[in-house]
């Protein structure tokens, strides 16, 4: 099932298909704040190191089927399958974003 995401939301899902930390980092503001797995990453040197190390230690896919806005954050639930323990599982990402960019993103299940 395709969505319409809007563009800053598509461009990160793109690049986490194509594993490419440094245009996942991109996608973010200067001091974007990412929430993932307990951690918390601030800015872009820090969210590019997230996803590289994630990247290296899972391989995963991530399908986003919903979308909705709830208290002013866009959450997209996606569809995750790899070869991490749970999977596959559904994820919730709540998006915040600012001038074209991500401010601020949370990950949870």
């Amino acid at each position: 099932m395709t969505i319409a995401l809007p563009r800053p939301i598509s461009r990160y899902f793109d690049a986490d298909k194509s594993k490419d930390a440094d245009a996942i980092a991109q996608c973010f503001t200067g001091g974007a704040v990412v929430r993932d797995e307990r951690n918390t990453y601030v800015g872009r040197d820090s969210i590019r190191r997230w996803k590289e190390q994630s990247s290296k230690k899972y391989t995963y896919s991530v399908e986003p089927f919903a979308i909705v806005v709830d208290k002013g954050r866009i959450v997209v639930t996606a569809h995750l399958t790899g070869d991490f323990p749970g999977s596959p599982t559904d994820l919730r990402y709540f998006f915040v974003l600012e001038d074209d960019q991500i401010a601020d993103l949370e990950i949870t299940l």
